[in-house]
């Protein structure tokens, strides 16, 4: 049963480009299962996130960290009452951005990009991704996700000022996504670290969640200005 605060699949914002309810599968399940079958996906098996020679030369792929962390995730959420399809469809794909080599690869990527007037960034690397590099189907670009799953990638592990990311100033970028979208922020570091964090990012903005009295008061107007400009 899903908690006060968990976000619901009818609360959802949509897609980019409308599409029919499927007869037993609700958004967020889709977009799970959209992205386990995507290129990017498997492609995660080939790129390394932690190698420690000095200890061992079995080391973590992207792939390995990203089932932890869905594992994980889904387990808490289960505790806490969240919804657990959007949680396993934001970890399964919160690191799909991310180059080959590590941490160390990004900053190399960039390096190289800031010198030709541009730059690198995974989680918009990640967005561009399942925005436009993935074609799976004839009537939309991409793989068509839920605003909450590409508000997600976005907002992980990460803050975005409007004025210097204009491109993204339709994700709301002055408000938390759902607690959902947190949940994989606290795991993915944990994963990583093996140090389990006592919070939830946010307290540095307004509460995005599904609890009505904070819905109304900070986000409501600004969503449907969003999605009547942009969807």
């Amino acid at each position: 049963m899903l908690s006060p605060y968990a976000f619901r699949p009818e609360e959802s914002l949509g897609r980019r480009y409308p599409e029919p309810r499927h007869p037993y599968r609700d958004d967020f399940q889709r977009d799970r299962d959209r992205v386990v079958h995507s290129r990017a996906f498997r492609r995660l098996e080939d790129k390394t996130q932690v190698f420690t020679r000095r200890y061992s030369d079995h080391f973590r792929n992207r792939l390995t960290h990203t089932i932890e962390v869905s594992q994980v995730s889904r387990t808490i959420a289960s505790v806490l009452g969240l919804n657990e399809d959007l949680v396993e469809a934001l970890a399964l794909v919160h690191d799909v951005g991310h180059p080959p080599f590590g941490h160390a690869g990004e900053r190399v990527l960039n390096i190289a990009m800031q010198a030709r007037g541009s730059r690198f960034d995974h989680n918009l690397h990640a967005l561009r991704i399942v925005e436009q590099f993935e074609q799976r189907y004839a009537d939309f670009p991409g793989l068509n996700l839920t605003f909450e799953v590409r508000e997600g990638i976005i907002k992980h592990s990460r803050d975005y000022a409007a004025d210097e990311f204009p491109e993204l100033k339709d994700y709301l970028l002055d408000l938390q996504p759902p607690l959902e979208a947190q949940l994989i922020d606290l795991t993915d570091e944990s994963n990583k670290s093996v140090i389990p964090f006592p919070y939830l990012r946010g307290h540095s903005k307004k509460q995005r969640s599904s609890i009505p009295a904070l819905r109304k008061n900070s986000s409501s107007m600004k969503r449907s200005n969003a999605y009547s400009t942009a969807w």
